[in-house]
């Protein structure tokens, strides 16, 4: 374990069972805050650190891509995230909150779904659903596509790729939100099979997403869980700003947009989303009731 002192906040890098960066101001902190970064596999220290200045222990977590793990986001068991809350409450953290962008809110609201011990989540730019496999799994195969997720041994149902897709660009980029839509285009049954049941989560829950996304339809998967919390009565904020992408940007952070695809959006309505996101967040980590 390596440790270093950035900005006031103590930096242990970890390696071995937990991968990532445990990111502190005291010993004291009870809040313990897990940072899931999305399919560029970043290990969002900068985040952490961010949630470690309000009060917490913060977990930046890598869950894919370090030794032992696969190399892509294929049947990432979700224990994988359990092993992440008992770290944090081996550190003396008493409330657990997951803070997920893109599928690290996908797995985030997963485990929410499965783990009582999960607090809170903050699902940034979310899904509503599970997805196939981004990247080859242990075996470096990455055809034919499977589950993103496996849970004690059997991989989730997903909403599978469709292969007819044209590319769209915007700005140059390739644009990816008609792919997800036009997969979503298939029957209920398929659709309800690969959702994620939000309804069983006893956390609470931030859905946080720009109607501008240009990576996937977020805003629709946004509405998507919070109505079906609504509808089992358990309680929900919803977040959200038609102009905002896929990219949010928290108070303070600058986060460099993607060279390898549009997030859509703009550097004002990121930030202004974030903004009005952060009410929420704060609430959720430090709950009055």
């Amino acid at each position: 374990m390596v440790t270093s002192v950035t900005d006031g906040c103590k930096i242990e890098r970890l390696e071995g069972r937990i991968n990532g960066a445990f990111v502190s101001l005291s010993d004291a902190a009870e809040i313990g805050v897990v940072v899931l970064g999305g399919s560029s596999g970043r290990v969002d220290i900068d985040r952490a650190k961010l949630f470690a200045e309000t009060g917490a222990k913060a977990l930046a977590l890598q869950w894919f891509g370090a030794a032992g793990q696969s190399p892509g986001i294929c049947e990432i068991p979700l224990e994988t995230f359990f092993d992440a809350t008992d770290y944090l409450i081996s550190r003396g953290c008493r409330r657990i909150v997951f803070v997920g962008t893109s599928k690290g809110a996908e797995a985030a609201l997963l485990v929410a779904t499965l783990d009582r011990r999960v607090n809170a989540v903050i699902a940034i730019s979310p899904s509503s659903v599970v997805w196939g496999n981004i990247g080859p799994g242990k075996d470096g195969r990455e055809w034919p596509e499977r589950s993103s997720w496996t849970w004690k041994g059997e991989p989730l149902e997903f909403v599978r790729a469709e292969s007819t897709w044209e590319r769209d660009y915007r700005d140059g980029l390739v644009s990816y939100r008609s792919f997800f839509e036009q997969c979503l285009d298939t029957d209920e049954q398929t659709l309800w099979r690969a959702r994620i049941p939000v309804e069983r989560a006893t956390a609470n829950l931030v859905l946080v997403a720009g109607g501008d996304d240009a990576l996937w339809p977020s805003e629709r998967f946004a509405r998507e869980l919070a109505s079906w919390r609504e509808k089992s009565g358990r309680q929900v904020s919803l977040v959200v700003d038609s102009e905002a992408g896929h990219r949010v940007l928290l108070p303070g952070e600058t986060t460099p947009r993607s060279s390898l695809h549009a997030h859509g959006g703009n550097d004002a309505a990121d930030a202004r989303l974030g903004l009005m996101a952060w009410a929420a967040i704060e609430a959720a980590l430090s709950p009055k009731d």
